[in-house]
């Protein structure tokens, strides 16, 4: 008989913080656990399974980052949209709220994702071209650009941190990262677990925001040159139309190069590539008590179902932050 240790399988988890709650995603399903005010907590579990492992052609690099992004977006909106019905509820039964339909969630999700390239995208260029003018050289015109967009993103996001529903959303955010720490260091899926951990993360849904402003600079630089090369000169339309459809490979790209830094993160040249996204972090998560971890880990329990928490509490499988939160 071989003396050899059977390596222990590794699950991946992401998630989301939502009003008064929790979402996390495993490979197989997305639970949300909401803190109604009464101090009930209530889970709605379904299953999910993930474009990329339904259809393996899909899985491919730059391509799965575009799909995973869309998903999680979809995910983000159902899972906040029950958040917001359970958490103004107070019957003591728990109504189960009305599922939102398919075409609601995707009308909600078009036009946040609307509003964001409005504001992130189109905004940051739309400025540049006013003060600066559209016929800068391309890099220095992207350069000031993505700067811009970068500086709006963290000043919009600071200043929403300052509000009280805000800060508890950040927190909750906070339980979400040190709850999957407890699980990524194998500790018991309780909430005393995950108070000795801090809350930034190198693989959250944050970082990548920040690795996608950075990347776009360079990429949309180097398509602006090669579009002044050999076509001619650009405007404020024509810019917008030449990045838009670009947005899409510019995230995909930045998913693997959060995914490759975080597999590596052990190493100096990952964890200086992770340090603006760390820095925003410090923004975007904030401490929680014991109370905001207890969700947590409810939800993340319940992500991973029953059968793996036994597995998990066997030392038969480990866990991991996904880079789809």
């Amino acid at each position: 008989m071989s003396n050899n240790p059977i390596t222990p399988k590794t699950i991946t988890v992401g998630g989301q913080a939502v009003i008064e709650g929790v979402m996390m995603r495993s490979a197989d399903a997305v639970a949300t656990a909401v803190r109604k005010p009464n101090g009930q907590i209530v889970i709605r579990r379904e299953p999910f399974t993930s474009l990329l492992h339904r259809y393996r052609f899909l899985n491919i690099p730059i391509l799965r980052g575009s799909i995973a992004i869309i998903e999680m977006l979809i995910i983000g909106t159902s899972a906040l949209q029950y958040s917001a019905d359970v958490s103004m509820s107070n019957d003591e039964e728990g109504a189960t709220p009305k599922k939102s339909s398919r075409l609601e969630l995707f009308l909600t999700t078009a036009f946040a994702l609307g509003i964001g390239v409005l504001v992130f995208f189109a905004g940051p260029i739309s400025l540049t071209n006013y003060f600066i003018g559209a016929d800068q050289n391309a890099w220095s015109f992207n350069l000031v650009a993505g700067t811009l967009r970068a500086a709006m993103f963290i000043t919009y996001v600071w200043a929403i941190s300052q509000m009280k529903d805000i800060f508890r959303l950040f927190q909750y955010h906070g339980a979400e990262h040190v709850s999957i720490y407890a699980f990524e260091n194998k500790d018991a899926l309780i909430p005393e677990n995950g108070l000795k951990y801090d809350t930034p993360h190198p693989r959250c849904g944050t970082s990548f925001l920040m690795f996608v402003m950075i990347a776009s600079i360079l990429s949309f630089a180097i398509i602006d040159s090669l579009y002044i090369a050999y076509i001619g000169p650009l405007g404020l339309w024509n810019r917008l139309a030449l990045h838009l459809p670009c947005v899409p490979i510019v995230a995909g790209l930045s998913y693997e190069l959060i995914k490759l830094s975080g597999k590596y993160y052990h190493l100096s040249w990952a964890r200086i590539f992770m340090m603006p996204g760390l820095w925003l972090q410090r923004i975007t998560t904030k401490k929680p008590d014991i109370t905001h971890i207890e969700v947590a880990m409810a939800a993340l329990q319940s992500a991973l179902g029953e059968e793996a928490v036994r597995a998990y509490n066997a030392g038969q499988v480990t866990g991991a932050m996904s880079v789809h939160e």
